[in-house]
């Protein structure tokens, strides 16, 4: 006798993927993330594959994966696909040690982000 199945989190037209350890400070990473959220999937992925940033690559391969999980694990029509949501969070931070003048030393912050984003089918009817 196992424990029973954990319910899915999210409903049954959505579909999440998830890119941990990403090196970008969250606060760069939330900027292109703003630029996707709400859009439908077409519109995101060429933003994002015209988009000068370079963490744009690595958001670009998470809304990838979110779209393949939505169409091969869900059965969702990736035609319908809009990205509801696109949020960033913290993950760990480096601290690495400069040298400066006079024998003083200085800290640096390298900083890693994770960031998840979740598409949802909405009916070709039912957008505006």
């Amino acid at each position: 006798m196992g424990k029973p199945a954990t319910p899915r989190a999210e409903a049954e037209n959505e579909a999440k993927a998830v890119a941990r350890m990403i090196r970008v400070s969250p606060q760069k990473l939330n900027l292109v993330a703003q630029l996707i959220r709400g859009k439908k999937v077409a519109t995101a992925l060429a933003d994002l594959e015209f988009s000068r940033k370079r963490v744009a690559r690595d958001v670009k391969k998470c809304l990838e994966s979110a779209i393949a999980n939505a169409e091969n694990n869900h059965d969702l029509d990736v035609d319908d696909l809009v990205v509801k949501e696109a949020y960033v969070g913290k993950a760990l931070v480096m601290k690495r040690f400069h040298a400066r003048a006079r024998g003083r030393g200085a800290r640096i912050l390298k900083p890693f982000s994770n960031l998840t984003i979740v598409v949802r089918e909405v009916p070709a009817d039912a957008q505006a």
